[in-house]
């Protein structure tokens, strides 16, 4: 289907926007685009630290059915989203190539196949280096696929940006930040030189003037004292710290190491934090650990959840339940990602809270079952009801209600075992 009359009132009405960039040269020198950025270790695994957590959540279709849910395993988008989403692609691959692109292109965008009742059966990637967004006259979004030199609307294109500035496609970070991507690719650089082409002496011997040497030198001579210096002593780190040997009367002096002064490591260790705060990743997920306690690893890991996954992860359920649903379906069926396995405490916290939880009425045996993604079972749906109803002022009241006892774990466990 091509929309030609769509674009063809006025150049106010006709607007491309360009999904991605094809990089920029910032003011540290560095070029920066996708495959400069992901030669750094921090970016690079920015990118796939997100990519991969997000790939690794269930994505399902759920059905209201009134105050509760379930999943809507009969619907063809369910097996779609859950399990294979297109003939060559599975689930893990499909969603951690759409985080990635989200991350380096600031969009992504995939085909949407339709059976005969017009529900998506099959969701196609495409390169967004190979869509161009028009706006039409109506104000809504077109896709011209610059490969098929053709365009298509939202009804066939599933299309989730990032932070916007037109409303028409999304910026990556590598757009909206290109300096402190760049100074951490010059950092690196520069380090990089100063190993394969820099000098390192732990010392030199300095030749006096005095009466047995010419105070003027030819330039050949200069220029071979220059050659068999920078022969011997550069050229990485296998002669590095070597004494240079200069000739008649020479004296020995000591020399500082250059990289302390220029303070290269604490260069490098900002760059990290750099990427960190770009992508809301706490720093020792990155390898950055210094002032960090690693204690509180769940702590980190909510943080990782709330501040980086988080946003994507609606992001994107927003996008599937406007593209993937037809009208008249998004009052009975949503589409939401389960992270409930990110967010999953160690053994023994998760079984005092589903013993406190399981106390205090608010969580059944099946709610419980169901965090631990395993099947319910009959009569299990039922709550309790705490008799010893009591002031939680006091501390042993507070107590009781916050510390699980050796019998209420007990429970736990059995209703674990069960089958």
């Amino acid at each position: 289907m091509f929309f030609s009359q769509m674009f063809k009132s006025s150049s106010s009405s006709k607007r491309v926007f360009s999904g991605g960039s094809g990089g920029s040269t910032s003011i540290s020198g560095a070029h920066v685009d996708e495959k400069t950025a992901m030669g750094n270790s921090a970016f690079n695994r920015a990118v796939t630290l997100k990519a991969t957590n997000i790939a690794q959540l269930p994505c399902n279709l759920y059905k209201r059915n009134g105050d509760h849910r379930e999943k809507a395993v009969e619907h063809p988008l369910f097996s779609a989203l859950r399990y294979q989403p297109n003939k060559k692609d599975s689930q893990f691959e499909y969603f951690e190539s759409a985080s990635g692109f989200l991350s380096l292109k600031g969009n992504h965008y995939a085909l949407m196949e339709r059976d005969s009742k017009m529900r998506v059966i099959e969701l196609i990637p495409v390169h967004p280096d190979n869509v161009k967004v028009l706006k039409g006259t109506d104000g809504l979004p077109y896709y011209h696929l610059i490969t098929e030199n053709k365009i298509v609307g939202m009804d066939v294109m599933h299309h989730i940006k990032g932070f916007s500035f037109n409303g028409f496609t999304g910026m990556s970070q590598i757009e909206m930040a290109p300096e402190a991507i760049g100074l951490a690719l010059s950092t690196e650089q520069h380090a990089s030189a100063v190993f394969s082409q820099g000098t390192t002496l732990s010392g030199v011997i300095e030749r006096p003037r005095n009466e047995y040497v010419s105070s003027l030198d030819t330039q050949a001579e200069v220029d071979n004292i220059v050659t068999s210096f920078m022969a011997r002593h550069s050229g990485g780190v296998r002669n590095a710290f070597k004494v240079g040997l200069l000739q008649e009367g020479m004296t020995y002096k000591q020399m500082a190491m250059t990289n302390n002064d220029a303070q290269m490591v604490e260069a490098r260790r900002m760059g990290v934090l750099d990427i960190a705060r770009l992508f809301g990743i706490p720093p020792v997920m990155l390898g950055e650990a210094a002032g960090e306690s690693y204690k509180s690893v769940e702590q980190t890991t909510l943080n990782f959840l709330i501040f980086c996954l988080m946003p994507d992860l609606k992001r994107s359920e927003s996008a599937m339940n406007r593209d993937l649903l037809l009208p008249e379906e998004r009052k009975d069926y949503f589409i939401e990602f389960n992270f409930s396995s990110l967010v999953r405490g160690d053994f023994k916290t998760r079984y005092e809270s589903y013993a406190l939880g399981r106390q205090w009425g608010f969580l059944s045996v099946n709610d419980i079952r169901r965090f631990e993604n395993m099947a319910p079972i009959k009569g299990g749906d039922e709550y309790l009801t705490p008799m010893n109803m009591i002031d939680a002022s006091t501390k042993e009241s507070a107590e009781k209600m916050t510390q699980a006892t050796a019998d209420q774990l007990q429970q736990i466990e059995k209703i674990l075992c069960r089958t």
